[in-house]
């Protein structure tokens, strides 16, 4: 099972379930835990070769990289801690296991937090994908990662961010790395269905309004979902989270009330 850590509140029943992205890990919602276990139930998990469950990761040799056995790994948590629905709150690549748990478990979902949410790429990030797979078996994977990093995050404000996801890859072996690269050749036609099929749960989109690569296609697609608001974070590029924790966890925690079941 895949390394976890809880914060249990004494009167809420709610959980939120936290989703890192690639290269990260669960500290990367440092900035988040103390006002989120405030409110409610914490599940903090590192993914499968990331942070912690880096030590478990050998049984998954035997199980395919795909994001529907990656988001088995989350939902084998929640099994284990008998918590039947929870609110998700994820960014980056995470919030592609959080749709693909919407898809696969909509039963266990109350709410979505997609922050720096990836829902299609741009020619630009096609470019990056072309690139890093021609070239990740040739280049020491952190020269890729501060790469992609940097054109993804390149103003000044975006340096935290840039460090706190370098030296979280740096615990990644290349291997590891390239098992979770290789998911990059099923992500177009995942993202055209994904951005075919409303799944009707309440979603908020929270984009840095900084974020040119992803922030113009989450705008496209609110507009389609029956139940999807955008809130774009100010002065803040792909990982909102960290550059505008205080406007992020505001607007999350009064999202998730709104929709909790106590």
């Amino acid at each position: 099972m895949l390394y976890y850590k809880t914060y249990r509140h004494p009167n809420s029943t709610e959980w939120v379930t936290f989703v890192h992205g690639a290269g990260g890990s669960s500290s990367i919602w440092y900035k988040q835990i103390k006002s989120f276990k405030n409110e409610f139930n914490v599940l903090l998990i590192d993914l499968r070769g990331h942070g912690k469950s880096q030590e478990m990761f050998e049984r998954y040799f035997k199980n395919e990289y795909n994001f529907e056995n990656i988001s088995r790994d989350i939902l084998e948590v929640l099994d284990h801690l008998e918590i039947e629905k929870s609110h998700f709150v994820g960014i980056s690549l995470g919030t592609i296991l959080m749709r693909t748990i919407s898809d696969i478990a909509p039963e266990r979902v109350a709410s979505l937090i997609m922050g720096g949410a990836v829902t299609r790429l741009n020619i630009r990030s096609k470019f990056l994908v072309a690139v890093g797979n021609f070239a990740k078996r040739l280049l020491p994977f952190m020269w890729l990662y501060r790469l992609f990093a940097w054109i993804i995050m390149p103003r000044k404000r975006n340096q935290e961010s840039r460090i706190l996801f370098a030296n979280q890859a740096k615990k990644l072996c290349q291997k590891e790395f390239i098992r979770w690269f290789n998911l990059t050749y099923k992500l177009n036609p995942l993202l055209k269905y994904f951005n075919e099929i409303d799944t009707g749960l309440p979603t908020l989109y929270l984009m840095g309004d900084e974020d040119y690569m992803f922030l113009p296609q989450v705008m496209k697609l609110v507009k389609k979902q029956s139940n999807a608001l955008l809130q774009i974070v100010p002065d803040s590029g792909h990982v909102c989270n960290v550059e505008q924790p205080d406007f992020f966890n505001q607007n999350a925690i009064h999202f998730i009330h709104a929709h909790a079941a106590n």
